[in-house]
């Protein structure tokens, strides 16, 4: 059994959804395809990709292997890559980003990006939920926060401040917040995906807090502020909109916690392609130029 072809053949499909794509895409036809995961399946005796007439899915053991083979082959593909002379990044690069984060400051750079690697494919996976690298085959992730994986490594990109903001309209009806204590007595629109659960961080304190609104949303949380549905928590530049026109009103600045970093990050013994490194370097330039990571700017 050719080990490299057959892995190929598995990625591809997982990749692409079916066996005739991957043909395609190998220039070996979906019936070899087909043959060389079935051999594949039969020589780890486990299957791993569940078969119907409409695409493939991966079961439990096919998501593990998936991973590693993801990591072998970016191995083998940059090993060759760097004995190329003036190798240009290549290859499909995954990378994970929280939503707000990726529409507000990412995606309208994408374009850019792929005209300057042509030979490179982007696959970004937007959702706000913490994406294992190693488990998922994801190469870089932009996370918000510190590191505290000892398996990873990270590259900051910026910082920025986490505010409190209510509308002009609720704090009419509810009274000012005077200090951090006072948001028990207050709705507070619970942003449900937030690492530290329903309390919020203060400078000096930490406060629990609850509302009859709970989303898993940035978007949604800041739109509801905005709605005077009840006092917000996050990032500044998610309420810069807001903050802009008026209809939002700064809160407890005294009480501001520490600058947040945002950070590219990557699994330590893992080869970084260098594709990925591209990525880092262009990105890191982009944030560079915002001033809503240069906390005071």
């Amino acid at each position: 059994m050719d080990r490299f072809l057959v892995m190929s053949c598995f990625a591809r499909a997982v990749e692409t959804g079916s066996f005739s794509a991957a043909g395609r895409d190998l220039g070996l036809g979906q019936p070899n395809v087909s043959r060389h995961v079935a051999a594949l399946e039969e020589h780890l005796q486990t299957r791993l990709l569940h078969r119907s007439t409409r695409k493939l899915a991966l079961t439990p053991e096919g998501e593990r292997y998936y991973a590693e083979v993801r990591r072998i082959l970016d191995a083998v593909e940059e090993s060759e890559s760097s004995f190329r002379e003036n190798a240009n990044p290549s290859g499909l690069l995954r990378v994970a980003c929280p939503t707000a984060l990726a529409h507000a400051f990412v995606l309208p750079h994408i374009p850019a990006f792929l005209e300057r690697y042509p030979g490179l494919a982007l696959e970004l996976q937007l959702n706000d939920r913490y994406v294992g690298l190693v488990d998922e085959g994801v190469e870089l992730a932009i996370r918000i926060g510190h590191l505290e994986d000892s398996a990873l490594r990270a590259r900051r990109i910026g910082l920025f401040e986490r505010v409190f903001v209510a509308s002009k309209g609720y704090l009419a009806k509810r009274g000012m917040p005077l200090a951090p204590d006072d948001l028990r007595g207050h709705d507070c629109v619970v942003y449900t995906l937030l690492s530290s659960g329903a309390t919020w961080r203060f400078r000096d304190t930490e406060v629990p807090v609850s509302g009859r609104l709970r989303v898993n949303s940035p978007e949604a949380a800041r739109e509801m502020v905005n709605a005077g549905l009840g006092i917000g928590h996050g990032p500044a530049w998610l309420f810069q909109e807001g903050l802009g026109s008026g209809n939002l009103q700064l809160l407890l600045t005294e009480h501001t916690p520490p600058a947040v970093p945002v950070q590219i990050v990557y699994v330590a013994n893992r080869l970084l392609p260098t594709r990925a490194v591209a990525f880092m370097d262009f990105i890191a330039g982009v944030f560079a130029q915002l001033p809503a990571f240069t906390p005071g700017a």
